[in-house]
């Protein structure tokens, strides 16, 4: 237990500097403040669907291509003129105004990791590599915007794997420990809320958390019978610490059972090496940007099925693209419902897509060359497509988009200049969100 009587008020609640970068809370909360910026909270879901999805099957569909090519599903139509894909995803046809489509994702790395969802660099460019190695998204921005009052900024619901590299967010890289994304998922995916709340957040920058809010509530108790009248910022400091508002946005008890039951039900049963599906995460994922979280990171489903029978493409696909439709097109629904759309951003891909032609177990294999990502909310123009392929979804022939770009554009939703933003790195050197030569990218937020 923290000794209080060796602690100031003041000292104490330094306590939470540790997850804002050594700023103590107090200070950070009245900065913030200050500059105006608690009022418009923006915030960045970032949803990877490990193992590389079927971009022809889903959204990059080639109708007119030969059978080996097109596979066995057809498009439709969706509210949007000339917006077509995939008849497994109906729900998303009624809201594709609410969308964009980026067809010609140009850059993969080509391996089965998330580091490129995550960090938005190729893994392994050790000349370029900053000590420390690369932060992901929500370590960059918990750096720079820090947490409000309630719930840490970076906030992961990433299950883990038997292949790491797709349970894993890399971290706070040469930013440090105190800027990873809190984990708030167990081992076992249908753990209750408030244990998945509880084993996420006893973390070494909160040293024990029951043993912290032990020390909260004694420190509480103990200002108010000495008669100390605690400012706003050190009662919004102590808010962050606590844990009620987080364990609110994640126990869905507390959400209205029809908007819930519209995400559809989860499969928490692993899949071979990859995460299960946890359709209704992408509700609570919804859940802590308004409870304040400022990037939340997740996966669903594992998209590898050009191996075993179980795992044949058309076979999973008639499984995980309805579960995909419903959840996906809840919550862009749900974004405009909840007056989030121009705050919160969302971007949904894989680390890269599958080969125009089909193998000889009537799947697709790994395929670098052109992928896809889907982005609404935070501001940007949707209801459109970006990009294009040629007849065969094989190659980028429009508007070629790279990982680096969609981060730009990212940042900049969360009102960070990419040009110009940059965090020093353990040898003292600047360093870039992105690096030259990335741009937003301009059909979003130009």
């Amino acid at each position: 237990m923290l000794n209080l009587s060796s602690h100031s008020r003041r000292d104490f609640l330094k306590i939470g500097g540790m997850a804002c970068g050594g700023l103590s809370l107090p200070q950070l909360l009245q900065a913030e403040a200050k500059a105006g910026t608690g009022r418009s909270h923006k915030a960045v879901i970032n949803i990877f669907l490990a193992g590389g999805p079927p971009h022809i099957d889903m959204f990059d569909m080639k109708p007119e291509a030969p059978r080996e090519i097109r596979g066995e599903f057809r498009p439709i139509k969706s509210n949007v003129p000339g917006m077509e894909f995939c008849e497994l995803f109906p729900s998303l046809a009624k809201c594709a105004d609410k969308f964009a489509i980026i067809r010609s994702m140009a850059d993969s790395d080509g391996r089965h990791d998330a580091y490129q969802c995550m960090t938005g660099r190729k893994k392994g460019d050790r000349a370029t590599t900053p000590q420390g190695g690369w932060p992901n998204l929500g370590a960059w921005v918990s750096k720079l915007q820090g947490s409000r009052p309630g719930v840490p900024a970076n906030l992961s619901l990433m299950y883990p794997t038997k292949v790491g590299g797709w349970g894993n967010t890399y971290g706070g890289g040469f930013i440090g420990p105190a800027h990873a994304p809190i984990n708030l998922v167990e081992k076992d995916p249908i753990a209750k809320p408030q244990n998945l709340a509880l084993q996420g957040i006893t973390l070494d920058r909160l040293h024990d958390r029951n043993r912290l809010r032990q020390a909260i509530d004694d420190f509480q108790r103990a200002a108010e019978a000495g008669g100390e009248e605690l400012d706003i910022f050190n009662q919004q400091a102590l808010g962050i610490l606590s844990r009620t508002k987080l364990l609110d946005a994640l126990d869905l008890s507390k959400e209205d059972p029809k908007v819930a039951s519209r995400y559809g039900v989860n499969d928490p049963v692993y899949t071979y090496d990859g995460p299960p599906k946890m359709v209704r995460n992408f509700l609570v994922a919804l859940r802590l940007v308004e409870a304040g979280a400022r990037v939340v990171t997740l996966h669903f489903s594992r998209w590898d099925w050009h191996g075993l029978a179980d795992l044949f493409n058309f076979k999973r696909a008639k499984e995980d693209f309805p579960m995909l439709d419903k959840g996906l097109a809840s919550m862009f629904t749900d974004l405009h419902a909840r007056g989030l759309d121009k705050d919160v951003a969302v971007v949904v891909w894989g680390e890269f897509g599958r080969t125009p032609r089909l193998n000889k177990y009537n799947s697709r294999d790994h395929w670098p060359a052109s992928s896809f990502a889907l982005m609404a909310g935070g501001g940007m123009r949707t209801g459109q497509v970006i990009g294009a392929t040629d007849r065969e979804a094989a190659q980028p022939t429009e508007r070629p988009i790279k990982f680096q770009d969609v981060f730009a554009t990212l940042y900049q939703c969360l009102g960070l200049n990419p040009a110009n933003t940059t965090v020093q790195d353990p040898l003292g050197r600047p360093q870039n969100l992105v690096d030259p030569g990335y741009h937003p990218i301009r059909e979003l937020v130009g």
